[in-house]
């Protein structure tokens, strides 16, 4: 597969090239709207054509394009990217609004191409074996899920997610969407409506970089989130309670396969082993084959979609202290 950058981003060259590459991929362009920048991430990495004009990227001779620049741009791009018939691989969240996330997907599948969105937890051995246990049935009906994902924001991400409403900036539209996929993930459901208190530390500028939300789910069990980037010591964890027994992960909200894992019944506790391959590599290689027609990629268009609406209906239940559903936008 030959790919085309948008955006000279971090996670692009932490995580994504890499990935790529180790499932036979090419990286053929680069986008940044500096054209310094672009030429400097391209010499730096490898990548034959720095750009600084979208269309001469799309013009170019590339199958698919990931796109990771601030959120507010990712719209207007995919949508170039889907009308120059190129695949889709887009960073979370996928658009400012439901309604533009909509759009985006509903584009591609008119146009027969693959869109994804790229959350990385799900591909986790963790969250994987999370997933099997609670299938299996080993904790039985699941009553309840409590999500700890405080962070400190390290400073060469910080920026823009501090201080830039505009462009998608605080810890809801950053953090709050993985979880609510992350959830969707475990539970095969989609909340129904939450609450939510969002606080500013005085860390972040215009935007929350804190908040706590309980999601209500059709099934009746319910969900409590906590997402923060000002928090150094708290770790994350996630845990999932049942009619027969409880799973604990600690450690595992992360972009590395790390972390533990507890499963304990009515038998006691006992650890849960789990795959420790790169999650972006699972993610790369399942996107490829989608493209390639087989299977579909780990999280889909409109898995970001719903994962927005939660975040979009967490932002909102915050603003206005009342209880908020959850508008899916029809998908």
């Amino acid at each position: 597969m030959r790919w085309g950058l948008i955006g000279a981003s971090n996670i692009a060259s932490s995580s994504m090239m890499s990935a790529f590459r180790a499932n036979g991929g090419e990286i053929v362009s680069v986008l940044s709207a500096s054209p310094d920048r672009a030429r400097s991430y391209a010499d730096t990495h490898g990548i034959p054509e720095p750009h600084a004009r979208l269309d001469d990227l799309l013009a170019g001779d590339i199958d698919a394009v990931y796109i990771s620049t601030t959120n507010e741009k990712h719209f207007a791009q995919a949508m170039a990217a889907i009308a120059a018939g190129k695949h889709v691989l887009c960073e979370k969240p996928l658009a400012m609004t439901v309604a533009d996330a909509v759009t985006m997907v509903r584009a591609a599948e008119e146009a027969g191409l693959v869109f994804a969105t790229n959350h990385h937890l799900r591909n986790a051995g963790s969250h994987i074996a999370i997933r099997d246990l609670i299938g299996a049935g080993r904790i039985g009906e699941v009553l309840s899920v409590r999500v700890m994902h405080a962070v400190f924001l390290p400073p060469h991400l910080q920026g823009w997610r501090l201080d830039d409403p505009a462009a998608g900036g605080g810890v809801i539209p950053d953090i709050v969407v993985h979880d609510a996929d992350t959830v969707r993930f475990h539970l095969g459901e989609d909340p129904a409506g939450v609450v939510a208190i969002a606080s500013n530390s005085g860390m972040a500028s215009g935007v929350e970089d804190s908040v706590m939300s309980v999601w209500e789910m059709p099934s009746g069990a319910t969900v409590m989130t906590h997402e923060a980037f000002s928090h150094r010591h708290a770790g994350t964890a996630i845990e999932v309670h049942g009619t027969a027994g409880s799973i604990r992960a600690r450690g595992v909200m992360t972009q590395r396969p790390v972390g533990e894992i507890t499963l304990t019944t009515e038998a006691g506790e006992e650890p849960v082993p789990f795959s420790d391959h790169g999650l972006y590599v699972r993610a790369a290689r399942l996107f490829q084959d989608a493209c390639a027609g087989k299977g579909r990629p780990a999280a889909d268009g409109v898995d970001g979609v719903k994962s927005l609406a939660v975040a979009a209906a967490v932002a909102e239940a915050a603003r206005s202290g009342r209880r908020t559903a959850v508008d899916y936008g029809g998908v």
